[in-house]
């Protein structure tokens, strides 16, 4: 009987090359998702693509070797970004995701093993995936405030009336209570050194 839909479905899931690129899919989207929260279609795709493969590499014959390897590639990998260590950890990385890929299956029990060619260019791949959206992820988090009461350090203004400890000055187009620590009067221009609370303390200009 030639093979319907549901049994040509499965053989392209369960190919070996198939299901390294599902789960690196599921990688690269649960990576993407946890550096950018709120995008939700990288995550669900990620976590779809990730139990796919799972289920594909529940029928091959998996060494579980190769799958460590793999999995210890994409922490170099991950960890050159955190740690930088001169490309040490980045080359350790491919290395050991191309020989994890290429150990992946068991050929002795006759599944065909992931091409040398797919899996360098899988590691490459990853590599600069991982290098760049894990880079980016890692430097907004670390990048100034640029909203909020924050944002108004060093910014300029003019205070709207006189004042020695509190008063009402106008920062970049909007009202201010500010504090102070010196006199100003009405039309002084003023710079923003600090903020004390949710309060911006200023000083002359």
């Amino acid at each position: 009987m030639p093979p319907d839909w549901h049994d040509r479905l499965l053989a392209t899931i369960t190919d070996p090359s198939f299901a390294l690129i599902l789960m690196l899919l599921g990688i690269y989207g649960l990576i993407f998702e946890f550096g950018h929260p709120g995008c939700v279609f990288p995550g669900v795709t990620g976590a779809v693509c990730l139990l796919v493969a799972l289920y594909a590499f529940h029928m091959l014959p998996i060494n579980y070797a190769g799958l460590a390897l793999i999995a210890v590639g994409i922490a170099f990998l991950i960890g050159e970004v955190f740690f930088p260590s001169y490309g040490s950890l980045g080359v350790g990385g491919v290395i050991a995701f191309a020989a994890g890929a290429l150990m992946l299956i068991d050929t002795e029990s006759g599944a065909a093993a992931v091409p040398w060619p797919l899996a360098a260019a899988l590691a490459l791949f990853t590599a600069a995936f991982v290098l760049i959206v894990v880079r980016m992820a890692v430097r907004a988090r670390r990048a100034p405030i640029v909203s909020g009461v924050q944002a108004l350090v060093g910014a300029d203004g003019e205070m709207l009336e006189d004042a020695t400890e509190t008063g009402w000055a106008n920062i970049r187009g909007e009202t201010w209570q500010v504090l102070t620590g010196d006199r100003l009067v009405r039309g002084q221009k003023i710079r923003v050194v600090s903020v004390d609370g949710l309060l911006p303390r200023v000083s002359a200009a």
